[in-house]
């Protein structure tokens, strides 16, 4: 690995890892590792919800003036 970042973490979270590490016997950068990659497998399976709410009209289409069936 040759890619290093830092990340402020909220006292929050920093707890969290540090509780989820001690549990787990995980070191903490291993834990965020497996978020990062569990985060971007999941990219692109729910593209569709960046569309959720920006829908506006009618709820049926036949409805429309213009619209024949």
């Amino acid at each position: 690995m040759n890619c290093r970042i830092s990340v402020r973490l909220t006292p929050e979270l920093a707890e969290w890892l540090q509780e989820k590490s001690q549990r787990t016997g995980l070191p903490a950068g291993r834990i965020i590792r497996q978020q990062l990659e569990l985060a971007w497998s999941q990219t692109g399976r729910q593209r569709f919800l960046r569309h959720a709410g920006k829908v506006d009209g009618p709820a049926d289409p036949y409805s429309r003036k213009g619209f024949s069936r």
